[in-house]
């Protein structure tokens, strides 16, 4: 989906125009890859709107800084508020919301700790991510997720979505909405930028965090609505055929909220609708992002804008 400009992005504390957004060619992260970011959504709520689990995001975006020597310069609440400003600036509601951080020009060489770290924060229009109004149809992918020990998979960092990019595009070639990257020891991760859960026999599983899979935001909010709705929740690894033989399968992230998987490796998952649990779970998350049942968790954060109409289910 084309990226639609706004008019202001926040660079190291200050407002700039979205075309004055630029950096040098010898930065260290057109190189190296040395870069962090977040994934933010804002809602609407008739017409109000507020960011969706802003605190925990950010407090992602600093720990991955953390996790790569990347000191910010800028506490939570002080990026928190840089957000909030950049996205009641532009006026933009409902919508995607971009932190980034990265190693900037200064020095060649792999060595990164003398080149500057630069902060933008951008925000724009932005619907579905995952095709397909019925579900999506899914493969495993050829290409694993990667290794412990090699890089973090719990920091969001850039490098990290070379594999993610690998993944997508087999899928896509070969046909397919999304790919699903199986773990080194060949048990299910995590789609290309997606958490995982499938159902079986009233049990919602989803691969835990050993098994290479990003720590999401969105992932632990149904981990929370689930428990709040009575379903046992089971985080354990999983072989493949897991999705063969559940009865249900969704993916969940900031891009892709809740999506349910119609198939995998052209095998329906149950008969290829959205199943009971995962129907409860979606249109939980958005009544409460969407404002039709209260945010009983504090996960709004408001903001200024008049809102336009809500992103759909």
């Amino acid at each position: 989906m084309p990226i639609q400009p706004t008019t202001n992005i926040w660079h190291n504390g200050n407002l700039i125009p979205w075309d004055k957004a630029q950096i040098h060619v010898m930065s260290h992260v057109v190189h190296y890859g040395s870069s962090i970011f977040e994934g933010i959504r804002a809602y609407t709520q008739g017409s109000a709107a507020s960011i969706f689990r802003l605190p925990e995001h950010m407090l992602r975006f600093e720990q991955s800084g953390k996790v790569y020597r990347m000191p910010l310069g800028y506490s939570v609440d002080q990026m928190c508020a840089a957000v909030v400003s950049v996205v009641e600036a532009n006026g933009v509601a409902p919508c995607y919301i971009r932190p980034v951080a990265f190693r900037g020009y200064g020095e060649i060489g792999v060595n990164p700790l003398k080149s500057p770290v630069e902060v933008y924060i951008a925000n724009y229009p932005w619907g579905k991510y995952v095709p397909g109004n019925d579900g999506a149809n899914v493969c495993i992918s050829s290409w694993n997720r990667l290794a412990p020990n090699t890089m973090p998979a719990m920091a969001k960092a850039g490098g990290n979505y070379m594999n993610s990019q690998l993944i997508r595009m087999e899928a896509e070639a070969n046909g397919y909405d999304e790919g699903i990257g199986l773990d080194v020891n060949g048990y299910l991760s995590e789609g290309s930028g997606e958490n995982l859960f499938l159902v079986r026999g009233g049990t919602l599983y989803t691969t835990p965090l050993a098994n290479s899979v990003l720590n999401g935001i969105t992932r632990d909010s149904i981990l929370t609505l689930a428990k709040q709705l009575g379903i046992p929740v089971v985080e354990q690894a999983m072989p493949r055929e897991m999705l063969y033989i559940c009865d249900e399968a969704f993916f969940t992230g900031t891009a892709a909220e809740v999506t349910h998987l119609r198939s995998v490796d052209r095998i329906l998952v149950g008969d290829g609708t959205m199943g009971p649990i995962t129907k409860a779970l979606h249109d939980e998350f958005f009544a409460i992002v969407n404002g039709t049942k209260p945010d009983r968790y504090n996960w709004l954060t408001p903001v200024n804008v008049r809102a336009a109409e809500p992103v759909g289910a």
